[in-house]
């Protein structure tokens, strides 16, 4: 099997074996983290009723760090603004879904930087 397809199996089985434990609801939804190559996105989301409470990423406007957007110093920009958009919508509490990325790195910057921000989980 190809390396990377490897790669990508494994990270999707880590991923349902978080979903299955993590759900997001009114009360303390989901705050969801992708990592792409160049990027990070980050959602709060209430399973219950299938929406997107907030959201932020690199690609907003104001978050990349000097122009470099795949760096653990623009990860946590997305941390603080993710925190700090869902406190706008009166959520203090999340529960934190690491869509089958290691809890390191930039991973790892996005969660500090929100819970210094505010959020607790």
């Amino acid at each position: 099997m190809n390396k990377n397809k490897h790669k990508a199996a494994r990270r999707t089985r880590r991923r349902i074996g978080i979903r299955k434990r993590v759900i997001g609801t009114a009360e303390r939804p989901r705050l969801s983290v992708f990592r792409s190559l160049n990027h990070m996105y980050a959602q709060v989301i209430d399973d219950l009723t299938g929406t997107t409470i907030a959201a932020a990423s690199t690609r907003d406007k104001g978050i990349s760090i000097d122009g470099t957007t795949g760096n653990a110093a623009a990860a946590a920009a997305v941390g603080k603004k993710i925190a700090e958009a869902a406190k706008a919508k009166g959520i203090a509490q999340v529960a934190f879904d690491r869509g089958g990325f290691k809890f390191h790195g930039r991973v790892k910057a996005l969660a500090d930087a929100a819970r210094e921000a505010g959020l607790e989980f």
